[in-house]
């Protein structure tokens, strides 16, 4: 799908055509749109890259052509192996007007189309790819927060819990952390590369701005860093609870049983064919039933002292 939009005194706002100053969102296009993004002078390689998933972030120039890829945060959903995980963000630099190129719809996107990131401007190429940058990280800790309050749910579940389920559940946040870390730091290489190039350098503010995108980018690997390194204590932590639960029960039902052996044991005895004391006796049956009582409940009370019940 290709869809344009241009920066006005309104807002944000799709066109019918490309301009001047306008940007050019492109969603996992088929061959007839891929083919018209190249009639716009984009390389038809650039665009195969930035609908690659598993390309890395990185800026490369060809013939005076600029493609940057940046890898976003995407929440595929809790049913998935991995909840949070990240795709490609290509980004294309053209004479006047900037494309972007992502072969999934993502929550970055809908908030720069909804007018959700603030200072946006189509017509402004260098500013407006810092702002996507900036947003970038932004989401990144957002998505880091929705992770560790699904993770705090997840923990007071594991106090109680004998099974895997919730171990499993907190395996998956990791693998989406560690997906972040990656993604983070190709990031950060990526844009000191810019920092290093002459793309920024017509205007100072783009460089406070880029200077604000590295620190924002590093304070999101460390928060990532920080969360995944107490998530991972948290499962060693948690996998002991788990076992010592299950030691718990074990410890209880085996208790159970030998109180509940002793009647039997007794009943047993009785129950022999031969010669027993009050044999004859038709009390027998009540001095059987009070000694098998007796002796489960001073097994149990010595069990209960001794908290093995």
């Amino acid at each position: 799908m290709i869809t344009i939009y241009k920066t006005t005194e309104a807002g944000l706002m799709q066109i019918d055509e490309v301009i001047n100053g306008c940007w050019v969102q492109v969603t996992n296009p088929t061959p007839d749109e891929i083919a018209k993004v190249q009639t716009l002078g984009v390389p038809q390689d650039f665009v195969m890259y930035a609908l690659d998933l598993n390309e890395r972030s990185r800026v490369e120039k060809s013939n005076g052509d600029t493609l940057i890829v940046v890898r976003i945060p995407y929440y595929q959903g809790e049913t998935e192996d991995i909840p949070y995980s990240t795709i490609p963000l290509g980004i294309m630099l053209a004479t006047d007007f900037v494309v972007t190129v992502s072969k999934l719809d993502c929550d970055l996107l809908r908030d720069a189309v909804a007018g959700r990131i603030r200072g946006l401007n189509t017509t402004k190429r260098n500013r407006f790819i810092l702002h996507l940058f900036l947003s970038t990280a932004s989401r990144y800790l957002n998505c880091l927060h929705e992770i560790n309050r699904k993770v705090d749910a997840l923990e007071d579940k594991l106090q109680r819990s004998t099974r895997n389920q919730e171990v499993l559940a907190l395996l998956k946040y990791q693998k989406s952390l560690t997906y972040f870390t990656t993604a983070l730091r190709s990031n950060e290489l990526m844009m000191e590369r810019l920092q290093r190039s002459q793309l920024f350098l017509m205007y100072p503010e783009d460089l406070d701005l880029l200077e604000d995108v590295l620190t924002e980018n590093q304070q999101a690997i460390e928060m990532v860093n920080i969360a995944g390194t107490i998530l991972s204590q948290m499962m060693d932590a948690f996998a002991s609870i788990i076992s010592n639960n299950l030691n718990i029960v074990m410890k209880f039902l085996a208790s159970i049983t030998i109180v509940l052996s002793l009647p039997t044991l007794v009943a047993s005895l009785y129950g022999m064919n031969v010669d027993l004391p009050l044999g004859n006796n038709p009390m027998a049956f009540l001095f059987v039933l009070g000694i098998s009582l007796l002796l489960s409940v001073v097994v149990a009370w010595v069990f209960a002292r001794r908290d093995w019940l």
